[in-house]
């Protein structure tokens, strides 16, 4: 019976060494004249993990099973980026760059009289207006390309050129290649999608144990750390609580209709301000007594009261991958943290709310192309598939923390 026993603690802990082991992913970076590229910076998107190449071009980088966006980038050469999955062996990837042939002139050719005002509305957008954002700043907007559709109301940045953005309020300097940035002034929609990379600022301890405390902060209720939960079983200990919310449905389908026909169906979690209208599906079966009606921005919605488990949203897709697949709007509060004065005092931001839900934090979730799959780090592997609107959709670049980041205490 001991020797039983031993065998099933020892087939435990090779399978948990198993689950924790890093596996290499390696390979070279050249030009297209098959020429090495020494000192090209390799940075694995939304981590603070990064590497450069050798005097061979060559690289190495350690991770854990899961799925990569990694980006390459070297002065003069366009950046480029693959998706990689590591499951269970080590995997050779290779990169060839393209020279950047784009020339300064154009630039100074065609000044732009209102790239000041451009400039303002993409840091509001994609920087933030939360009390971290006013501690951000970037430091070479020259690299941001702006383009402005007259007929549409839509503006349109991109970036061929890491953005770099000094955090002070977190301690981060974020390197972020804009892939897409789109704001359309008629409908009150942003989205925007890229690659960001992390690393620490220099600080003092004391300025290291105040960044500490700020990341912490940020990212309790956030997005990040509500899938985390979510694929432990984490999400009421963590301090969530999951309610439906039904809407007008013509509303939601005329909201459906401006997104696809004014930003060509864009879907992300950043996609809607916060305030504004959102999409839902079909309705569905309400309990008794636990029904509740509150009046949003636009029209009256049902509130469902009765909380939705974990166990019976979430399911299983593999070992490293969950899933959620639902009707109508999730409704998620977060009861650990009040809502920021600066979002609550803004004029139509603040979701709608029962009396007894006071000032805490609440977004919602409104999926778009089901299910939507999400990894043990809280990352999400489709991340079109879903809106968000709400305090996610308030907090932006400026509250955000890299995929890798642990939390240092429960909050």
């Amino acid at each position: 019976m001991k020797f039983i026993l031993f065998l099933l603690s020892l087939i435990c802990c090779i399978a948990f060494s198993y689950a924790q082991q890093s596996f290499i992913l390696s390979g070279t970076i050249k030009d297209k004249r098959n020429q090495p590229l020494p000192g090209t910076g390799v940075y694995v998107s939304d981590y603070k993990i990064a590497t450069s190449t050798d005097d061979q071009g060559n690289y190495i980088l350690k991770l854990k099973p899961g799925n990569y966006n990694i980006l390459v980038q070297l002065i003069g050469f366009k950046a480029l980026n693959k998706n990689v999955i590591i499951s269970d062996k080590n995997i050779n990837l290779d990169f060839t760059l393209e020279e950047n042939t784009t020339q300064l002139s154009e630039v100074t050719i065609k000044p732009d009289p209102n790239r000041l005002s451009y400039l303002n509305t993409f840091k509001t957008y994609f920087i933030g207006l939360t009390e971290n954002a006013q501690k951000c700043k970037i430091l070479n907007s020259d690299v941001l390309r702006f383009d402005y559709d007259r007929e549409k109301s839509l503006l349109t940045v991109q970036t061929e050129e890491f953005l770099i953005i000094e955090n002070k309020a977190l301690g981060y300097k974020i390197k972020y290649l804009v892939k897409e940035f789109q704001y359309d002034y008629r409908a009150g929609i942003v989205y925007y999608e890229g690659y960001p990379t992390y690393e620490d600022l220099p600080g003092t301890e004391n300025q290291k144990k105040k960044w500490s405390e700020k990341r912490q902060e940020a990212f309790n209720g956030s997005s990040q750390q509500f899938f985390n939960a979510l694929f432990n079983g984490t999400s009421q200990k963590d301090g969530f609580i999951i309610n439906k919310l039904i809407r007008n449905q013509a509303e939601e389908d005329l909201a459906d209709s401006i997104a696809e026909s004014q930003v060509g169906g864009l879907t992300s979690p950043r996609l809607l301000l916060p305030g504004s209208i959102s999409f839902g599906t079909e309705k569905k079966p309400l309990i008794p007594n636990t029904i509740t009606k509150i009046k949003s921005n636009h029209a009256v919605a049902v509130l469902n009261r009765a909380e939705i488990f974990p166990d019976t949203l979430v399911h299983r897709y593999n070992d490293d991958i969950k899933k959620i697949d639902f009707t109508n709007v999730l409704y998620v509060i977060y009861i650990k943290e009040k809502e920021s004065a600066l979002y609550k005092n803004r004029i139509n931001m603040s979701v709608s709310r029962t009396p007894e839900l006071a000032n805490f934090q609440i977004s919602l979730i409104n999926l778009k192309v089901p299910p939507a799959y999400f990894y043990k780090n809280g990352g999400v592997y489709n991340p079109r598939s879903m809106l968000f609107e709400g305090y996610w959709a308030w907090e932006k670049i400026a509250d955000s923390v890299p995929m890798d980041y642990i939390p240092t205490a429960a909050p």
